[in-house]
């Protein structure tokens, strides 16, 4: 590890105003609202400082089905799919992990390379949140009420203090926010 710039776990996630990662039934379109020519809010950017992806079984399957089968992010990144599913075998770029948690965070952390983006679902999230494993939040909130679907923060977990770091308002209304543990 580098002693410089330790890795860091970046939760960096977009959810509705009220709190919804998707609907029901993972439609995302509504995502689509706040595309603007040229605005990729800070993505290029996040993306440049990590190399490590995380993410659930049930979101990495979602991300294939919207994506004909592909999983773009095993294009850039090491990628490792949460799953209570054992014996299931890595396959295009993806390490399948079904052990704990801590001792898969604790093993990268303790490599060297870029930070650990974690991508979701609400599930991971809990999981790791439980664990207090999230060092940085990047929320950015889109401007829409959904109603109902599939919440971000699905409770579970202890209180976690955390430290406002910035907040950015775009012209799409998305707003991002950034706290740190």
């Amino acid at each position: 590890m580098n002693s410089a710039n330790p890795r860091k776990v970046i939760l960096y996630i977009s959810m509705s105003l009220d709190g919804y990662l998707a609907t029901h039934d993972d439609d995302l379109s509504w995502l689509f609202a706040i595309e603007r020519p040229g605005e990729d809010y800070g993505y290029a950017d996040f993306t440049r400082q990590v190399d490590t992806y995380l993410v659930g079984r049930r979101t990495y399957d979602v991300i294939r089905g919207l994506m004909n089968g592909n999983f773009p992010q095993a294009r850039q990144f090491d990628c490792y799919v949460l799953t209570r599913q054992q014996d299931l075998p890595d396959a295009d770029g993806v390490t399948f992990y079904n052990g704990p948690v801590r001792a898969l965070v604790e093993r990268l952390k303790g490599e060297d390379g870029g930070h650990i983006y974690c991508d979701g679902g609400a599930e991971i999230v809990r999981l790791l949140m439980a664990e207090d494993l999230i060092d940085e939040y990047i929320i950015s909130v889109v401007p829409i009420l959904l109603g109902d679907g599939k919440r971000l923060f699905i409770g579970g977990t202890p209180p976690i203090n955390l430290q406002a770091q910035s907040c950015v308002r775009y012209d799409s209304g998305l707003i991002q926010l950034r706290y740190t543990r």
